[in-house]
């Protein structure tokens, strides 16, 4: 199919001691695009909030998926999607008896529409249809929810 490539650089600060509460987070990503993100572990653990971190990367991730695979879906269907916006929100937990991960994550995409504008019922089902082909919802255990208002 293909293959996707990053490649993360981290160094130590001789100048400050390698202990749990003292090590720099910061990290670099470079994407095979040529793309760099400065980035951290989230500030809950000792991250720069300057910076991103795994976290958000995942989220943004699954809802960037999902919006490309609605788009595809909606064009395929002969829906115009003028706008797609969407404020994703992913919960970091530790279910009992399990390791701490992103249990779930909420999608909640305003899609404006030109011409033929789906009924609430179709974009509910465009949606479906889009969770079943995102390539990164398929990748994680998260349970990932779409709250869609109704246009």
């Amino acid at each position: 199919m293909s293959n996707h490539r990053a490649t993360l650089s981290w160094s130590r600060n001789a100048d400050v001691p390698f202990t749990y509460d003292t090590y720099s987070r910061d990290h670099r990503l470079s994407m095979e695009t040529g793309l760099v993100f400065p980035a951290s572990a989230a500030p809950e653990y000792k991250g720069n909030p300057e910076r991103t971190n795994p976290e958000e990367l995942l989220v943004a991730a699954i809802s960037s998926c999902h919006m490309l695979t609605f788009l595809a879906v909606a064009a395929k269907k002969g829906f115009v999607v003028e706008s797609y916006d969407d404020d994703a929100v992913g919960v970091l937990e530790r279910p009992e008896g399990a390791p701490m991960h992103i249990t779930r994550c909420t999608l909640r995409p305003r899609i404006t529409f030109s011409g033929n504008t789906p009924d609430p019922e179709t974009i509910t089902k465009l949606h479906e249809q889009a969770h079943r082909g995102c390539f990164i919802a398929n990748s994680v255990k998260t349970v990932v929810t779409v709250e869609a208002p109704a246009s």
